[in-house]
């Protein structure tokens, strides 16, 4: 009983110094991949946004949904389509992305958070404007002898600006902002928005002192796979230009840069696989993922 009442006072000890440093301070955290699918790992998730905000952390959470969107769209009999890695969506496909990820999903991890004594508030990009958005171009180059293709993959839509007055304001309130990554365009129209690069330009409007982006992997690899815990956006960027950085994790490495580039004091790429991953990265000494800074 000793030793074990030691090993939870020595957890506390080595935190301590991490909660004062955070103390007060804005973390945006992008939530996706098994973490959002798994019974156990969405309780640990909720409980530890409600830890971080009871220290005296103000934690942002954007959250994905891909995997809940293509169940609902097989099961209407729609089906899904992607071109680099990005969803085509159609009219039909956008209506069932905006009821899935500002609906079902959103108010899945409000609910969540509240059951475990936070104060959670669900938002969409439509919300006060908080995103507003136009279509991405999407453009495929054939060599320097052809020209290039543009690509129309639908209302999928990039960032223009980020209002986040609606966020400070509920902040400022001692609520737990929680994003569905949908944009609202120039005339109205509903974007559907790579969830990684909305919370990339949602941490640098609200000044965050971290962007977190959980994955289902360990973190970034070199060449030979091995994992890296801390690197510079110089040697992230070679890695990038050498191919090292491959699929799903180059918009994450990008979205990371430009974050960094913009203001953002580091950027933590997680295994959101591990229980409590967010707490191991930012309360321990070791952490549990890869640290990328300026």
């Amino acid at each position: 009983m000793t030793d074990t009442r030691q090993s939870v006072a020595d957890i506390l000890i080595e935190a301590l110094p991490y909660i004062r440093h955070f103390f007060g301070k804005t973390l945006v955290i992008k939530y996706g991949g098994h973490a959002m699918v798994d019974e156990r790992l969405k309780v640990d998730f909720a409980r530890d946004i409600v830890l971080m905000k009871f220290v005296g952390l103000h934690p942002v959470i954007v959250h994905g949904g891909g995997p809940q969107i293509g169940a609902v769209l097989d099961q209407m009999g729609i089906g899904s389509r992607f071109v680099n890695g990005l969803r085509v969506t159609d009219e039909p496909t956008m209506d069932v992305v905006e009821m899935v990820l500002g609906g079902k999903v959103n108010k899945g991890i409000v609910a969540q958070i509240n059951q475990h004594g936070g104060k959670a508030v669900g938002l969409s990009g439509k919300d006060g404007n908080l995103i507003l958005a136009e279509k991405l171009k999407l453009v495929h180059s054939y060599g320097e002898e052809s020209p290039p293709e543009i690509i129309d993959i639908g209302m999928v839509g990039e960032v223009v600006v980020i209002n986040p007055e609606i966020i400070n304001i509920l902040v400022g309130k001692g609520f737990i902002p929680v994003i569905a990554p949908v944009g609202v365009g120039a005339n109205g129209e509903t974007y559907n928005i790579n969830a990684d690069w909305v919370a990339s330009k949602i941490a640098v409007a609200v000044k965050a002192t971290r962007l977190i982006l959980l994955t289902d992997t360990e973190g970034i690899k070199d060449g030979s796979g091995d994992f890296i815990s801390s690197v510079s956006t110089k040697v992230v960027e070679r890695m990038l230009k050498e191919n090292v950085v491959s699929g799903g994790m180059i918009p994450k490495v990008q979205c990371s840069i430009e974050a960094l580039e913009k203001g953002v004091e580091k950027v933590h790429i997680i295994d959101g696989r591990k229980p409590h991953a967010l707490l191991l990265e930012l309360f321990t000494d070791k952490g549990v993922g890869t640290e990328i800074r300026l």
